[in-house]
This record gives C-alpha cells, sequence and structure tokens, in this order.
C-alpha cells in the first residue's frame, strides 16, 4: 500500500530501520560532519557508477555550482543549457556571471539532442561557449555520444546534469555503462532530495575521472580554503621560523562555500545505496504497468517517448491532449487532487522564466514549450503497490471523460 493514508504523492522517499540505525551510529559517534563516512559515501559512488572520483555536497544545486566554477567559467562565457530542466541548471551558470544559451528539447522526450546542442551553439560568439550542460530528464539520457562530438569539435567541456538518473545505464552502444561514469563527460551531478531515487534528506555529489578537477572542487565546496603546507602562497605565514608548517594555517587563494554534506546525511545515503538496484527495479515495473494500463487512454495519454538504455526512472510523465478533452491542466490536477492523487509539472521551461525574459528577451524553443504544455507528472516511488497504479489510471481516465 502507499504511505500517508489513501493520499498518492507524485513522490516519495522511503526509510526503513537500516537507514535510521545508520544515522543514528553517526550521532553517536564523535563526528557529525568533516568525518570518515563522507569519505565512505564518495567511495560508495564511485563504484556504482564506475567514475574514479567522487565529491559529495550539500544540493544538487551545489554540484551543479561546483562544477561549472571549477572549470573556471566566468563573467564573459557562455555555457549551453536545455530550457527544459529545473531552475538550478541554469542558475548555477548565473551563479560565476557566466551568461546561458537556452537549447531547445524534444518535444516528446524532454531532452536536448545534438542538433539542439548545435543550433544553440550557432546563435552563440565564436568561442565564447565554454561549457555545455547536458539534462537527463525523468531517468533517461541525452545521446552523449552525439553531444561529446560537438563539444569536441569546439573544445567545450560537457557536465552532465544527472540528478535524475542515478541507476541508470546510457542507451545503446553504452549499454554497459553506468550514468555517471563521465565517459563523455568532464562531471556527472547528482541530486538526493528526498524525492529522488536515493534521499539523503538534502544532499548532492559530483563525479569525474580528473583528479585535479576534483581536489578543486573538495576546496571550492569548503569556502575556498587551502590547508596543504606546499600549495600555501604566503610562506612568512604558513611555515614555522623552525621550517615547521603552522598546523592551524590555511589560506584562501579563491572564493569557496559552505557546500560540505554532513556525516548525518552521507550515512543515510550510504544506507540507500544499499537498496538502490531494488529501488530501480520496483520503478521500472511500475512504470511498465502504467505503460499497459495507459493504452486504453491512447491516444489522449501517452507516456513520453523513450530512447532506450536501461532507466532509472525519476519521474513518470504523461503527455496529455488537453484541448481535446476541453479540460485545462489545472483542472485535471485539482480534480485527481480530491480523490487522493498528487501530480505535479516537469518543468515549466526556464527560458520563460521572468528573470531570464528579463536577461534574454522573451525567446521562442518550439520543442521546450510543446513538451510544456501536455506534460503531467504521475505518482512513481518503490511504496506504491501495483493496485495504486490501477487507481490512478481508472481515475485519470473517468476525470478526461468528463465534460
Amino acid at each position: 500500500m502507499s504511505q500517508n493514508s489513501d493520499f498518492i504523492p507524485y513522490g516519495q522517499h522511503l526509510i526503513d530501520e537500516a537507514d535510521i540505525a545508520s544515522v543514528v551510529s553517526v550521532l553517536r559517534s564523535g563526528a557529525l560532519t568533516n568525518g570518515p563516512v563522507t569519505a565512505k559515501f564518495e567511495s560508495a559512488l564511485s563504484e556504482i557508477t564506475g567514475a574514479q572520483e567522487a565529491v559529495a555536497c550539500s544540493s544538487g544545486t551545489a554540484a551543479l555550482h561546483l562544477a561549472i566554477s571549477a572549470l573556471g567559467v566566468t563573467s564573459g562565457d557562455c555555457v549551453i543549457v536545455p530550457a527544459l530542466t529545473f531552475l538550478a541548471s541554469a542558475n548555477s551558470v548565473r551563479y560565476v556571471g557566466a551568461d546561458v544559451i537556452f537549447a531547445d528539447v524534444n518535444e516528446s522526450t524532454g531532452l536536448m539532442e545534438p542538433r539542439h546542442f548545435q543550433d544553440a551553439l550557432n546563435k552563440a560568439s565564436p568561442g565564447s561557449v565554454k561549457a555545455v550542460i547536458a539534462v537527463h530528464m525523468n531517468g533517461q539520457c541525452c545521446d552523449m555520444p552525439g553531444i561529446a562530438e560537438i563539444a569536441r569539435s569546439h573544445e567545450i567541456a560537457i557536465v552532465e546534469d544527472a540528478c535524475h538518473a542515478l541507476g541508470g545505464y546510457y542507451p545503446k552502444p553504452d549499454d554497459k555503462l553506468a550514468v555517471g561514469a563521465c565517459a563523455y563527460s568532464k562531471a556527472s551531478c547528482f541530486s538526493f532530495h528526498p524525492v529522488k531515487t536515493v534521499a539523503m534528506g538534502e544532499g548532492g555529489a559530483i563525479t569525474s575521472n580528473d583528479s585535479v578537477f576534483s581536489a578543486a572542487m573538495r576546496k571550492l565546496r569548503n569556502h575556498g580554503m587551502e590547508r596543504s603546507s606546499e600549495n600555501m602562497k604566503m610562506s612568512e605565514f604558513a611555515v614555522s621560523p623552525e621550517g615547521l608548517a603552522n598546523p592551524w594555517y590555511y589560506e584562501m587563494a579563491e572564493i569557496g562555500w559552505n557546500y560540505r554534506a554532513s556525516d548525518i546525511h552521507c550515512a543515510l545515503g550510504l544506507s540507500q545505496f544499499t537498496r538502490l538496484e531494488s529501488s530501480v527495479r520496483r520503478r521500472a515495473n511500475l512504470v511498465a504497468l502504467y505503460d499497459s494500463a495507459l493504452r486504453s487512454l491512447s491516444p489522449i495519454v501517452r507516456p513520453v517517448s523513450r530512447v532506450g538504455g536501461r532507466v532509472a526512472w525519476h519521474l513518470y510523465t504523461v503527455q496529455i491532449d488537453f484541448g481535446r478533452i476541453g479540460q485545462s491542466r489545472a483542472s485535471v490536477m485539482n480534480a485527481l487532487e480530491k480523490v487522493g492523487i498528487g501530480t505535479q509539472v516537469h518543468y515549466f521551461p526556464v527560458h520563460l522564466q521572468p528573470y531570464y525574459q528579463n536577461l534574454y528577451g522573451r525567446q521562442h524553443l518550439p520543442g521546450a514549450e510543446k513538451y510544456y504544455s501536455f506534460c503531467l507528472t504521475l505518482p512513481l516511488f518503490p511504496a506504491m503497490a501495483d493496485a495504486d497504479v490501477e487507481r490512478i489510471v481508472a481515475e485519470l481516465g473517468r476525470i478526461i471523460e468528463m465534460r
């Protein structure tokens, strides 16, 4: 049965006794932050993804900000970001003073494809684009080989926004390659918000295969503080008259942030990693049930198009022809809520947000706007029962038939 009486939210975390015990063990230890559990969490994430490095931080937003910052992106630079994503993907670029060039997406998948990347690149001044953020939507992955081919020819760094996709594998020919392996990118960013497949309360991480890049992010997540004596710039303060490193001394050559993840959060995440595979499988089973049940409502309601690979479904999003049923999306959502079913919209295109319109004017990106106009996210989380899917589809069908 679903949790919290009869109401089915669009997403929900699951905490078990092992999770509680893991957190309690940290609470009883001598280190609540900057301790050994954070390092264990990072090591486990490296093993899951196959990346050589993992850097834990306080949120998926922090992960994106750290990655963009460590790339050296700054004022005067541009970064290409798909318009259909959460605010943080674009905002991380603005945090460093750079400009966002919005790319369109496939109207049926919500994914930026190589052609959209190239179109956005064509809008930029030559040499101005330093990075592209490839957003994996709902759990499905972008065409990384295609995006990487374009990026390489223009010396553009790739950051994967994989906040929806932990536990997945890329489509062929990379179907044995875990999301986060960074085979095509400089970094992959993850979120461990409560509705994600792995929950830390709040938390994030970046994977990479570049140890120097990862070291830079570790420093930036801790105010930019340097404690290694060999990297000190001011020896008169760093070294004692006897030539010993002053043990209390640290330097800040560049500004950073308090983006650390505590051992408390990492203990929860580390415990949840043990259920990642079962969670991915359960979500896939529920998606298959949805796909089958929704055939009765086709073509008015249809799942987003599929691109292949082993998808670690974060969201179950459908596209509804609201014009054909003569009802607004708001009326459908409100009717579903009245019968105990929560829904959401992922996402309102970022290029239409007032902040970005004030910066860049009103832009028209037809794929993102069409995807948005039809999309609705239905409940998906491992604690759902098979009967919950039947109930959701039945209620949606009843509401659609109302005139």
